[in-house]
């Protein structure tokens, strides 16, 4: 059994199974293994009602005290139960469950494991997992791992497929030498693999995940390193001057660039002017006016006779973009002739687009990676800027050469990375720094909270819409799974308590990742027309998305997300002329975690709370806080795990001072390593 062999191979995996595994992700046995535990459950020995505090998982051992009631809220059961174990009372409350009736007997005695809550004097459990004695014990101080899952598919399942994988898979030689095992300190990939999935305690999980993060980094930074050589090789093919059409739209424009947006406006055009391609990334808070950079920049290609394109990470982003960037055309008079080109585009509109394109008749090419697909042909592309997440390596920089001479390349992001951290991230990019807001901008109303504000934060939210304004609520998973102990809010049981809470005249939906993209365009034209008042959404929104009149972002268990990533949720709202209000909700309410949360209430820039993330996110927080999504690492995470990028980024120097090409005999594992990392990112090549 090797990385490709299907699913299927494994016993007990079904047609139905593979299936659900499919929804997922996972096709082969290399995808089961590379898909680690997103956290780990400890069963601790139950404890007293008393003692069980607020904000902790826990089980407590405990009898039904009185007949289960259930009522309806719209469509929404609710089942309120009332237990004791001598030393205080407890309210558990299930939502569409109503079949519990019969499973709780008045008088029995259960164990009941979920997170505390606590409403006035009440002491809760929402949702809670329901055991007898038996079936606790069996797990009891165990480090259980919680994977991500879809309907149908438990976490037992995942478990078994993982311990049979693990058992029959045919490990490959070890890709580092000794030496550097040595020196960085790290276990084999196979104890990795093993105790990653199944740790004997919490040090073998920390050594684990410390080798496998360690892989990630490294691969990435290798491969980025051999970037910066390709790209800094590149001559100027489309030298770009400043003209009329640019100094026109910056006279005429309604808001002066801030002395910000001046710099790095300059550093472009000499960039664009200088003798080899441009290569730069852009990063600057939510808000900061790196669109209208973008905009001159594109603006400089047409204006040279060349083309543009605008690369967003999603449609309902790349819509975004093209209906603004018309919309200045028109309002200013500018040469721009657009085009959108997305997948959901019907075959006969992509062709239309495709003749447009190679013809010239566009000069500026707005769309998602549907951009660079083989039957995109440019006249004369001279300017590529890519949007947020997405990141240009080698491979898309060539498939666009193919299509002409070497583009110019600039890079947006709203991540606020420490520049410690950015120079080793972003070593292929020259980097520009827009670290000032436009003077009319209000700035953001925050307040960090507890489960029991809940009530009063909807009853704003109400007073909002009810004065024409309309609100996000995020929500870290997309629905309940499969084992939860009711520690996490899932996005459609919220959407329907939020319904059963609010006015009914309150419009509300739903959005997640999991959409088809034609639903997710939907929805979010839907909410930007206004037609939705509310919006219950994952962290799918955080990338861009511009709606002027949302005025409040309620996060929920914000305490399973990094300070950035909160932040750059929060740049969301705040985008119009109306005052704007951002709500954590944790549930947990340590004083530890209640203070990390506190950064955010005291301060609305985004690099001094990137830093501050630095500073608290210790190597003991494995799991259990959500990874920050600019870079796509599977396990790593540059805050958690900063000190680890630096140890990778310097075995990487050390590697290309030492053999730079991999042509020694002891590297050539590594070598057949890196060469696959590149398939699915950078091209290796150039090597």
């Amino acid at each position: 059994m090797n990385g490709d062999t299907p699913v299927m191979e494994i016993r007990g995996v079904g047609e139905k199974t593979a299936k659900l595994f499919g929804k997922i992700g996972i096709a082969t046995v290399g995808d089961l293994l590379a898909a680690y535990p997103r956290d780990f459950e400890i069963f601790g020995e139950p404890v007293k009602i008393e003692g069980a505090a607020a904000g902790e998982v826990c089980a407590v051992y405990a009898a039904v005290c009185g007949i289960p009631n259930e009522k309806r809220v719209r469509n929404l059961s609710i089942l309120n139960v009332n237990i004791t174990d001598g030393s205080g009372n407890l309210l558990l409350t299930f939502f569409n469950m109503p079949f519990l009736k019969k499973t709780l007997r008045q008088g029995g005695y259960y164990i009941f494991r979920g997170l505390v809550q606590h409403r006035g004097a009440v002491k809760l459990m929402e949702q809670p997992k329901i055991f007898s004695v038996e079936e606790y014990r069996s797990q009891e101080n165990q480090l259980i791992p919680r994977y991500a899952l879809t309907k149908g598919l438990t976490n037992l399942t995942v478990r078994k497929c993982v311990r049979q994988a693990l058992s029959f898979y045919n490990f490959e030689p070890e890709f580092y030498d000794e030496k550097m095992i040595r020196a960085n300190g790290l276990l084999s990939r196979k104890e990795a693999l093993e105790f990653i999935h199944f740790p004997a305690d919490h040090d073998t999980l920390a050594q684990a995940r410390k080798r496998l993060v360690f892989d990630e980094f490294f691969s990435f930074l290798f491969l980025l390193r051999k970037n910066k050589e390709f790209s800094e090789q590149l001559p100027n093919g489309y030298r770009l001057s400043e003209t009329e059409n640019v100094t026109c739209l910056l006279e005429r424009l309604p808001f002066p660039l801030t002395d910000a947006q001046k710099k790095v406006w300059k550093e472009i055009r000499d960039d664009c002017e200088s003798q080899y391609c441009m290569n730069r990334l852009i990063q600057g808070d939510v808000g900061s006016g790196k669109t209208i950079l973008a905009v001159l920049a594109l603006l400089l290609a047409a204006a040279n006779g060349y083309q543009g394109a605008f690369m967003a990470p999603t449609e309902v982003l790349a819509v975004q973009h093209y209906e603004t960037i018309r919309e200045y055309a028109e309002k200013y008079g500018l040469i721009f002739r657009t085009q959108l080109l997305v997948g959901s585009m019907t075959g006969k509109a992509k062709r239309e687009a495709y003749e447009k394109i190679e013809s010239g008749e566009v000069n500026l090419v707005i769309g998602t990676h549907a951009l660079i697909q083989e039957k995109v042909q440019y006249r004369s592309l001279a300017l590529v800027v890519t949007d947020e997440q997405h990141r240009f390596g080698v491979r898309q920089r060539e498939r666009l050469a193919e299509k002409g001479q070497a583009p110019h390349i600039l890079v947006m992001s709203a991540t606020p990375i420490p520049r410690t951290l950015a120079i080793i991230l972003y070593g292929d990019l020259h980097i520009s720094i827009v670290d000032e807001l436009p003077a009319n901008r209000l700035p953001i109303k925050n307040c960090v909270v507890g489960t029991a504000y809940r009530p009063k934060a909807y009853q704003f939210i109400a007073k909002e819409v009810e004065q024409g304004r309309q609100a996000y609520v995020i929500c870290p998973q997309v629905e309940a799974e499969e084992g939860e102990q009711g520690d996490l809010e899932n996005v459609v049981e919220y959407t329907e308590k939020l319904k059963s809470a609010l006015p009914p005249k309150i419009r509300i939906a739903y959005l997640h990742g999991k959409m088809r993209p034609a639903d997710k365009n939907r929805i979010m034209e839907e909410y930007g027309a206004h037609e939705i008042d509310v919006l219950v959404s994952t962290t799918v929104i955080e990338v861009g998305v511009n709606v002027p009149n949302a005025t409040v972002m309620m996060v929920e268990n914000a305490e399973r997300f990094g300070l950035a990533q909160l932040h750059q949720l929060r740049g969301r709202v705040g985008r119009g002329i109306h005052q704007s209000y951002c709500i954590f909700v944790s549930s947990n309410e340590k004083k530890e975690t209640m203070e990390r949360l506190q950064i955010l209430n005291r301060s609305n820039d985004g690099f001094f709370i990137a830093s501050e993330d630095l500073k608290l996110r210790g190597p003991g927080e494995l799991f259990g806080i959500r990874q920050s999504g600019d870079f796509a690492f599977r396990i790593g995470d540059i805050y958690t795990d900063a000190a680890l990028l630096k140890q990778a980024s310097e075995a990487v120097d050390m590697l290309l001072q030492e053999d730079p090409k991999l042509e020694r005999p002891e590297h050539g594992y590594l070598r057949q390593h890196l060469v696959r990392a590149a398939a699915n990112g950078v091209d290796f090549r150039t090597i």
